[in-house]
């Protein structure tokens, strides 16, 4: 067995040990949490990525920031992930995702949340992360999912009157004929 890269953190211990898989545990026990370690260059590292059922994942999030035992503070990440080609590997088409990071006790924890194009909404987390309003704008733009009580929900880097969603798998690499359109914006304009 080879050793691991230098600069890939390695956990001593199992995955049911760190701090957000046992809060969440306590709380909602198996209920899907399915805690996988996460995997960089071909190497697990010790960072778990636990999927969450979206009836539970504002309470869930809550918790992984009021608890102490967790303490994350700090939403680091809030991206999607379309599986459109893996339907046998994902319980859903997109996996919403969320890195979290507790800056005072020094861990990390990916956290996921399935939907499928027959309802694309998750509850917003701008209430626990204020800086999760333009993260979920980014994904609702990009992919279609819908965040539910977030503050103010729009697109913000698609044109206006744009009805399609340029980061799903499906969205033809060449587009659909929009960009010919567009003026083009001169370096002066710029």
């Amino acid at each position: 067995m080879s050793e691991p890269a230098a600069d890939i953190p390695v956990a001593p211990g199992p995955l049911d040990a760190h701090p957000g898989v046992k809060v969440l545990r306590e709380r909602f026990g198996d209920a899907g949490l399915d805690p996988r370690d996460t995997i960089v260059r071909g190497r697990a590292i010790g960072m778990p990525t636990v999927t969450l059922a979206r009836d539970v994942l504002e309470e869930a999030m809550g918790l992984l920031k009021s608890d102490p035992r967790a303490a994350f503070d700090q939403l680091t990440e809030l991206t999607c992930v379309d599986y459109l080609k893996f339907p046998q590997v994902q319980p859903g088409r997109f996996g919403v995702t969320y890195g979290l990071l507790s800056t005072t006790l020094n861990h990390r924890l990916w956290a996921k949340v399935f939907v499928n194009e027959s309802d694309l909404s998750v509850p917003s987390v701008t209430s626990l992360w204020k800086g999760a309003n333009w993260l979920e704008r980014e994904v609702f733009d990009l992919f279609g999912v819908v965040f539910e009580g977030h503050p103010d929900l729009r697109r913000i880097l698609t044109p206006a009157g744009f009805k399609d969603f340029p980061l799903r798998k499906d969205f033809p690499l060449t587009g659909k004929g929009w960009r010919e359109s567009f003026r083009p914006v001169t370096r002066d304009e710029a």
